[in-house]
């Protein structure tokens, strides 16, 4: 509720000021401004009731008079009051009167411990789904954490063994060996994947958590072959970095989306405190470990060995589940295959966090399952429909920004030839233009999937198929001009990032249009 503060005439109720009183302390009654400050009709009758019985008595008012102005700092409540000489600002309880009792409160003392390490990990403004995604993310660092101490320690004791003979500065060399060449295969794999931390960066970032997690079994073997110890410690640590080059890469973006106040910087702050909070619990658990099997030393060299697929399993499903709460509200073209193919089956717009339920989150190798795949790029001149590519072709015009085709492509691992679709765009294709052609390159897709085209392929008659072919995307250019402007108005209204689509370094080559 707020309070409107104006000045009333001389007539009204006042508030004494305290170097009007200095001037004249000998005075019977109080002399009062003729100008001063009061409040609205709705909170006045209270305090003004207040301020006339202790002016009128000549003394300070027994019980202080509530002021509509409530501070809400670190959890706790707080109200000025008016004691008749001064404001003072009092803690107030559940009901908004001044705390009375300064007995220990066993609840609110937890939940003011509770409040307070909420602050300390917790951003002031994120998304609901935060708290959810912190939750996983403890479960997941503090069993990396013990994994990579327990891995440490074998890399320590295979060192050890191998070189027992050796100079220390031979354990040094090969030390430094490895994590030069991992340094080297991080640059390397950052350069190849740039694109693809933006386009595919669940996808990524949880294959190479799969690959970090691998890298620490490698570690563990080291004990067992000491003498490959530079060749095994180099494996792993190439894999660890390239795990770190897509987490330091990823993470900017996870961030922006839990952000909802633009306060990137504070989200990231908070991170950095949960990670080596969460680390150090890993820490303490491994060391626990080890401190209960100090005395058999048989039982404390295989206990790696016996934890690893547990704490390995657990680790990657807090990260999966992790990544569940991580709504991303930029497009790119899977996030936007998804929404497409909603919008043409039931004319809506999926939110972000009902598309991160549906998004995939795999491997690299196992996306474009589907049939008739959608792929965004240039044609391949070995998977042509000859005919079919070159009439598409002959029917871009100078107003056209886009156009789609059929094409073969082979699977990566079983090598097997599938029809797709090739959407094609122009160079001075704008983000409406992808969104345009991508919902017409989806709605040739569910046309393609009925069996009259199933029938229809699979005869000899080519002829036919090139006049459906033709028919159908002529209906299909007439319903996205149908559906677009409710189409882009829902995406907008959804909270989606409509101002640019996100492409790969394939998805973003583009043709140029020659008028010859």
């Amino acid at each position: 509720m707020q309070s409107t503060l104006y000045y009333t005439p001389s007539n009204s109720h006042q508030f004494p000021l305290p170097w009007k009183s200095l001037r004249n302390p000998v005075s019977r009654a109080p002399k009062f401004p003729s100008k001063i400050l009061t409040l609205t009709d709705s909170l006045r009758t209270q305090i003004t009731y207040e301020l006339e019985r202790g002016t009128n008595d000549g003394a300070a008012p027994s019980k202080p008079a509530q002021l509509p102005v409530l501070i809400q700092r670190h959890g706790k409540d707080s109200r000025y009051f008016w004691d008749g000489t001064r404001i003072q600002l009092l803690s107030v309880g559940g009901g908004g009167g001044a705390a009375t009792s300064f007995g220990f409160n066993f609840d609110k003392a937890v939940e003011a411990s509770i409040l307070a390490v909420r602050n300390f990990f917790i951003p002031k403004q994120v998304s609901g789904n935060y708290i959810g995604y912190v939750k996983w993310k403890l479960l997941h660092r503090v069993f990396s954490s013990a994994l990579q101490v327990l891995a440490t320690q074998a890399m320590f004791r295979a060192i050890g063994i191998g070189y027992s003979r050796a100079f220390p500065s031979a354990a040094a060399l090969n030390w430094v060996l490895k994590d030069g060449l991992g340094r080297l295969s991080r640059c390397i794999y950052t350069a190849s994947l740039a694109s693809a931390f933006d386009t595919n960066l669940k996808r990524v970032r949880f294959t190479t958590s799969l690959l970090f997690t691998l890298s620490i079994g490698v570690e563990l073997l080291t004990p067992v072959f000491p003498q490959h110890f530079l060749l095994l410690a180099s494996l792993a640590n190439i894999a660890k970095q390239m795990s770190l080059a897509c987490y330091i890469a990823t993470s900017s973006a996870i961030h922006r989306s839990f952000a909802i106040a633009d306060n990137l910087a504070e989200v990231s702050a908070k991170s950095q405190i949960q990670s080596v909070c969460f680390d150090n619990l890993g820490l303490m658990f491994a060391a626990a470990l080890n401190m209960l099997l100090k005395n058999n030393q048989r039982l404390q060299a295989c206990l790696p060995f016996f934890v690893y697929p547990f704490f390995s399993a657990i680790d990657l499903f807090g990260i999966y589940q992790g990544l569940k709460h991580v709504h991303l509200q930029t497009l790119s073209k899977e996030r936007l295959e998804i929404i497409l193919d909603t919008w043409i089956a039931n004319r809506y717009v999926l939110s972000p966090e009902a598309v991160s339920k549906q998004e995939e989150i795999d491997f690299m190798w196992s996306k474009g399952k589907e049939p008739w795949r959608i792929r965004i790029g240039c044609l391949n001149p070995k998977g042509q429909l000859p005919k079919l590519s070159m009439m598409a072709m002959q029917s871009v015009g100078h107003e056209d920004y886009y156009f789609i085709c059929m094409e073969i492509f082979c699977r990566r691992l079983t090598r097997t030839r599938e029809q797709g679709i090739l959407l094609c765009l122009r160079e001075e294709a704008r983000t409406s233009n992808v969104i345009m052609g991508l919902l017409q390159a989806c709605y040739v897709r569910k046309a393609l999937n009925s069996s009259r085209w199933e029938s229809m392929m699979s005869s000899d008659s080519s002829d036919s198929i090139l006049e459906e072919w033709f028919k159908l995307i002529e209906d299909s250019k007439r319903y996205v001009k149908q559906e677009f402007d409710p189409l882009n108005e829902q995406l907008a209204a959804q909270g989606w990032t409509v101002k640019n689509i996100l492409l790969n370094t394939e998805e973003q080559a583009r043709y140029s249009y020659i008028n010859d």
